[in-house]
Order: structure tokens, then C-alpha cells, then sequence
């Protein structure tokens, strides 16, 4: 663990600098300055330049040896000084490169093209002892200069941290995330990354020593990307989460009413980072597709969700709320528009006319008026089988765990159900979701004897069409823009999910804008579709 702060005793800065100042830390002892590498090898990624300055004796070899040990994995690695080689690479884990590089010695930098010193460091971690011999470099730095101290104790030494390219916002969450680590009682665990979903979360599996988990999540606030229309980002018009709040207000709100959403052991609001019970990884799939029974409860807790009275605002800490932001038709309208100009392209090579657009727009428009709720209850948003967990060991509704529900939104019920029964990674027959459509109708008849099960149906179908359309855009941009084609895989099913809900009445018009304009994607006079019964 990296060891505590120390007041600064450099000059002050002068009062108009903003920047944050440097790290500044005592290192007592030898153990210290190779608990300073542990921590800092944490936070490393390929093409990183650690420089490492000092007079000599200062520890900056120690500190290397420290780093290099952590990232290969191997804690009594023999790491030798190249003070006389100049430059010796190693194997790290995952399979990364470090290079370490000791520039006491360089005659000039002729000697490093000798070397083949760029070629050797261009995807490389790279730790280098006097730094200010290299000529300027591109991309993240971590500086840490070290000083003798003898004030602070015999073989005390003086760290000095900061970074740059980046590499200071790295720095500052990682000293967050083990304070925060510390303070609710998992310091000792064991730090194991899982992997993320299509947004810019990470995620860690916490275990300690004894074999129990939980699950740090890592949710820094949101920058506002460029405006995108009327001098709003995407993430204002379509209304996704903008900070961690939201989702420890909708977390607590779900636990409130009794469902399975997980307990927070731990937050650090401001740096975004949360350690969260770890619900396990049972799914409510198997290798054949939905398990029914499993379905049938998260179908239910959905119809239990939406006959509750439900508030608009809630509370985060004290003093702080989160309003739940409207599911409306900007933000719908506008996720209908990703398929036009993502999907359309990308997929089916079609560049749609300027008129073909606007048609699509108004098309849509049209239709989403139709699903307008009377009284709108929360929308988690992403209620599908990769963000619930079955729980064997609970009963009832708990058995349904619940993740990922940041971006909830005050919308209309039938979104959600959409969003489980036309799973966008799970092939879901049409007699499945009209059997689960009837048990959502039955449960909220039960719960609300006048319940609308027709005008439910209209909404269903135009809610599942926009979602569909929506994820389609979504999942070509994945592709085209942001290099992760694996979304591809998902694209046939979603196309007949869309020709599925298009079926509708109420999407006719819609239906022979897509024949007209996607031809092959929905076929004249498909079959219709599912509606529930009371």
C-alpha cells in the first residue's frame, strides 16, 4: 500500500496557479519506497513513460526494481541496474513490455537510435532513471523525483508525484480508490478486472484473504462531450447519467422497495467510485437461450415495479438528490435518428436522401405520441439478461438481482418489459414473449384492476420498435466508430425483433418507410405481432 501523505515542504505556489499540487510523500524506509511501486504499478498502461529523477542514492533503482517486480508478477525477479547497458526490456503480465532504461551514461542521442530505443518503447511501459537526458516525449508521463531526507528520519526518503498526458487524472483516482478501499474495510483485497460493457465503466472483483468478494466500480464523472443539436451533448438530449449519483439513488431507492439491488459498502461520490456488494454471476441464460422460470420472475418484479406509486426525486446523500430525468420524446426521437445514420450506412450501405430522413423523423414522431404514459414509473433502462443475477439462495422477487440501472429515467412501463423480452444478446421466440407479455398483463391486473392491457400493447410495440431501431445505430457505431465489432454479432436478431414490433398497426406507416427505403431488412406483410391477453 503507498504510504501516507506528508505536508508539503517545497516553496508554495504563487496564488493564480490552478493546478492541482504534486503528490508529496516520506518513505521511512526501503519497504515503503517498494510499497510506493506496487501502488503505481497499478495504474500503468502500455506506452506510459515513468521518469525517474534524483541524485544518486535517492532510490530511484530501488523504486524501479519495486515497479518491475509488480508488473511482471514476480516478486523476487532479479532486476538489475543498466546503468551500463542503458536499456534492458522484460515480459510483463497480460502481455505487456517493460523497458527500463537508466540514461546516466548516454553519450548523446545518436546512441538511443543505436539502440533502437523508440522501436523498443513505443508499446512499452518504460521507466527511465535520468529522465532529462531523453529528448521530449509524446503521450501519458508519471514523474516521481527522489530525495534524500534526513529530517524525517535515518534512510527517509522524499517522493514528489505527478503526471501529465493524462496520467495526473490516473494518479489522483488511484490514490482515491485505495483511500476509499481502506475506509470500508477492503485495503487487503485482492484487485481483479472484470470485464466492462459498452461504456467508459470499469469494473474490479474485490476478494480478501478469506475468499469473500464485492465489486469496486469505477464511474468517474461524465465530461460533456460537443454539442450535438440545440447546443446539447448527446448525453443531455438522450439522458444518460452524468455522475455515480444517479446510480446510488436509484440503488437505494430499488433496496427501499425490497429489491435486489446491491448493497453499497462504500462511495466516494466526487471521484466516482463505489464498492458495491458482488451479486454473483448466476444468469437468469443458459446455454439454450432464457430460462423461463427466471424470465417469469424478472417479468414480475417488472409488474410489481410499475403498479407502485414511484417519486421523481431521490436521495443520494444528505443534502443531495437526484431527479430522475424524463424519458421524452427529444430523447427517444433522437435514438431513433442512430439508425439512419449509423446503421443504414454502415450496415446496409445505404445513404439516405436528406427527404428520407426527415420523413423517418416525422414518421416517428408520429407513432411516439402513442406511448406516452399517463403516469410515467421508472425506466431502469438496461432490464435485459446481462445486467440481472439469478439468486438461488433468496426468495421470491429477491431472487432477481439488479445491476447496471444508472441511466433510469421517469418513462412509460412497457420500455422495459421491451427491453427483457427482446433481448438484444438472447433469441427470443415470438410464443416466449407473448406468454410473458399475458403474465405481465395478469400481474398488473391483480395489482390494478383497471389496467389498460390494450393500450399497454400499443405502447409495447412502439417502445420494442424504437428500442430496436435505437440499439441497431447503436451497435453499427460500436463497430464503425469505436472498433468493436462484436456488437455485429447481435445485428440479425435485433432486425427481427424490428420486424416483430413494425407488424403493429400502429407502425404501418413506419413498416413501408422501411420497405420503401431498407429493403430485405422488413419484408412486405410480415407476420404480427405478439399482443398480450388479459
Amino acid at each position: 500500500m503507498p504510504p501516507q501523505d506528508t505536508p508539503s515542504h517545497e516553496a508554495a505556489r504563487p496564488a493564480q496557479e490552478t493546478a492541482p499540487p504534486a503528490w508529496e510523500i516520506v518513505l521511512p524506509e526501503e519497504g515503503a519506497t517498494e510499497d510506493l511501486g506496487q501502488f503505481l504499478a497499478e495504474l500503468l498502461l502500455p506506452g506510459d513513460l515513468v521518469a525517474l529523477s534524483g541524485g544518486l542514492g535517492g532510490g530511484k533503482t530501488t523504486l524501479a526494481r519495486a515497479l518491475i517486480r509488480a508488473l511482471t508478477g514476480e516478486p523476487d525477479l532479479d532486476v538489475p541496474s543498466p546503468t551500463f547497458t542503458l536499456v534492458q526490456p522484460y515480459e510483463a503480465r497480460g502481455g505487456r513490455s517493460v523497458v527500463h532504461a537508466d540514461l546516466y551514461r548516454l553519450r548523446g542521442t545518436d546512441e538511443l537510435v543505436e539502440l533502437g530505443f523508440d522501436e523498443l518503447t513505443e508499446d512499452a511501459i518504460t521507466l527511465v532513471e535520468w529522465p532529462e537526458r531523453l529528448p521530449p516525449r509524446d503521450g501519458p508521463v508519471l514523474t516521481v523525483d527522489l530525495s534524500l531526507r534526513p529530517e524525517f528520519g535515518e534512510g527517509s526518503r522524499f517522493a514528489r508525484i505527478d503526471g501529465s498526458g493524462g496520467m495526473r487524472a490516473r494518479l489522483d483516482r488511484a490514490r482515491a480508490v485505495h483511500k476509499l478501499l481502506m475506509r470500508s474495510g477492503w485495503g487487503e483485497a485482492e484487485r481483479i478486472p472484470m470485464q466492462g460493457d459498452a461504456s467508459t465503466r470499469a469494473y474490479e472483483r474485490l476478494v480478501k484473504p478469506d475468499g469473500t468478494s464485492a465489486i469496486l466500480a469505477i464511474s468517474p464523472p461524465r465530461a460533456d462531450g460537443p454539442p450535438v443539436r440545440d447546443g446539447k451533448p448527446y448525453s443531455a438530449i438522450v439522458k444518460l447519467a452524468e455522475s455515480v449519483h444517479a446510480f446510488v439513488a436509484v440503488d437505494r431507492g430499488l433496496r427501499a422497495l425490497g429489491f435486489s439491488a446491491p448493497r453499497i459498502y462504500g462511495e466516494d461520490l466526487a471521484h466516482g467510485l463505489l464498492v458495491l456488494e458482488d451479486l454473483g454471476t448466476e444468469p437468469v441464460v443458459d446455454g439454450n437461450g432464457a430460462r423461463s422460470e427466471r424470465y417469469a420472475e424478472a417479468t414480475r418484479l417488472l409488474a410489481k415495479l410499475h403498479a407502485m406509486e414511484l417519486p421523481g426525486v431521490l436521495p443520494v446523500a444528505e443534502g443531495i438528490d437526484h431527479v430522475l430525468p424524463p424519458y421524452d420524446m427529444e430523447a427517444l426521437l433522437f435514438e431513433a435518428e442512430l439508425m439512419p445514420e449509423w446503421y443504414a450506412p454502415a450496415i446496409r450501405g445505404v445513404a439516405l436522401a436528406p427527404e428520407a430522413r426527415a420523413a423517418f423523423v416525422g414518421l416517428w414522431g408520429e407513432a411516439l405520441r402513442g406511448a406516452i404514459p399517463e403516469r410515467p414509473t421508472w425506466t431502469l433502462r438496461d432490464y435485459h439478461s446481462p445486467n440481472l443475477i439469478w439468486l438461488p439462495e433468496r426468495t421470491g422477487l429477491e431472487r432477481i438481482g439488479l445491476i447496471d440501472f444508472q441511466d433510469a429515467v421517469m418513462g412509460h412501463p412497457a420500455y422495459d418489459v421491451a427491453s427483457l423480452l427482446q433481448d438484444a444478446r438472447v433469441d427470443t421466440s415470438a410464443e416466449f414473449e407473448l406468454r410473458l407479455l399475458g403474465l405481465y398483463a395478469r400481474e398488473r391486473r391483480a395489482r390494478e384492476p383497471d389496467f389498460d392491457v390494450q393500450g399497454f400493447a400499443r405502447a409495447y410495440a412502439l417502445l420494442a420498435a424504437q428500442r430496436a431501431t435505437k440499439i441497431l445505430g447503436i451497435f453499427a457505431r460500436l463497430d464503425k466508430r469505436d472498433g468493436k465489432p462484436g456488437y455485429l454479432a447481435h445485428i440479425p436478431r435485433i432486425e427481427g425483433y424490428l420486424a416483430r414490433n413494425l407488424a403493429h398497426p400502429a407502425l404501418t406507416r413506419l413498416r413501408l418507410w422501411h420497405e420503401a427505403h431498407l429493403p430485405g431488412l422488413v419484408l412486405p406483410g410480415p407476420e404480427p405481432a405478439p399482443r398480450p391477453e388479459a
